[in-house]
């Protein structure tokens, strides 16, 4: 059955994940992998000062979470397929939907623009505490966009692109090693006096995994706005000059980006458990931020979605050919 082939599987499930997202009923393999981060870092991280004996339990769990969660996705699919192929088949796709946010990112950012407009700014401050790792208490209506937007732009790699990418090359099996790897990040690779040592390798990895997603991004980024009728060539050059005075080596593409598009300026000093953070800014504020531009930066999420979805397609199509071409004469 040569359309059975992860390119496919991935496209069907970042569908799904759009016009379905995570029912709540149901267990998520995501909330389970962070409970066992929780339980390790808890259990192994009492002496975060550590160095050496920090970094090698770091990296144990690393190697543990990342390698276990996708072999156990594969066991998990290969005993499915003697009871039956298409429960394998349907349990992959339901499996790569998991690692993707499409519609968890929408419903985050119109979570924020709606407080913000409908009941005021510490409903704002409150909604966008909920997504992001800075101090809310006392962010005017700009900050608090700017915290939702700079989330939204900096997850398109991280929530819907990398694991994309990832679901096409292995299935579910190395789209659940990448979100993984990108919990740990989320949930140990903070640069916290707890988890500096501890949480280094686990921020290399993820650094590693998304280097070559955020390069495709910028290129998928550069079309959705183009086809948005949007700045295209603007991000394009707010990337080039901008992006590598972000911390991050692939967080500052996407936001770069995103700030070239509309045309405001993201980056600033941010609050951390009361610490000051000066972070470089990004793009040229041509106009001051606005509750709009969540919802703005929500439609590049899903103009960039789209796009990559007809990429998933044309790879499954290209996928159809290379089998085609390597069946030997007769078959």
């Amino acid at each position: 059955m040569d359309w059975l082939n992860p390119c496919l599987f991935t496209g069907v499930a970042l569908l799904i994940d759009y016009l379905v997202g995570d029912p709540p009923r149901i267990p998520h393999p995501v909330v389970l992998i962070g409970r066992w981060i929780k339980c390790i870092d808890e259990s192994w991280n009492q002496h975060p000062s550590a160095f050496v004996r920090s970094r090698i339990l770091g990296s144990m769990l690393t190697v543990a979470t990342v390698v276990g969660a996708g072999a156990l996705t594969w066991l998990i699919l290969y005993l499915l397929h003697f009871v039956s192929p298409w429960l394998a088949i349907l349990a992959n796709v339901w499996l790569i939907s998991t690692t993707i946010a499409w519609r968890g990112l929408l419903k985050a950012g119109q979570s924020v623009q709606k407080a913000l407009q409908r009941d005021g700014i510490e409903a704002g401050r409150a909604a966008v505490a909920m997504i992001v790792g800075r101090d809310t208490a006392h962010l005017d209506e700009a900050e608090v966009t700017r915290a939702c937007v700079e989330t939204l732009a900096e997850n398109i790699v991280d929530a819907i692109v990398s694991p994309v990418v990832f679901g096409c090359i292995g299935g579910a099996p190395l789209a659940m090693a990448y979100r993984a790897a990108n919990t740990l990040d989320s949930m140990v690779g903070y640069r916290s006096a707890r988890h500096r040592h501890f949480g280094w390798s686990s921020a290399r990895l993820d650094d590693l995994l998304n280097y070559v997603p955020a390069r495709l991004t910028a290129l998928l980024l550069f079309v959705a706005i183009a086809l948005c009728k949007g700045h295209a060539h603007r991000a394009w050059r707010t990337w080039r000059r901008d992006a590598h005075l972000h911390p991050s080596p692939n967080s500052g593409i996407p936001e770069s980006m995103v700030a070239g598009a509309l045309g405001v300026q993201l980056g600033g000093q941010n609050v951390y458990d009361g610490v000051l953070s000066n972070r470089a800014t990004m793009g040229d504020a041509t106009r001051s931020l606005e509750s709009a531009d969540i919802r703005r930066t929500a439609h590049l999420v899903s103009a960039v979605s789209w796009v990559l979805f007809a990429a998933a397609l044309v790879a499954a199509g290209v996928w159809w050919g290379f089998a085609e071409g390597v069946r030997p004469w007769g078959a």
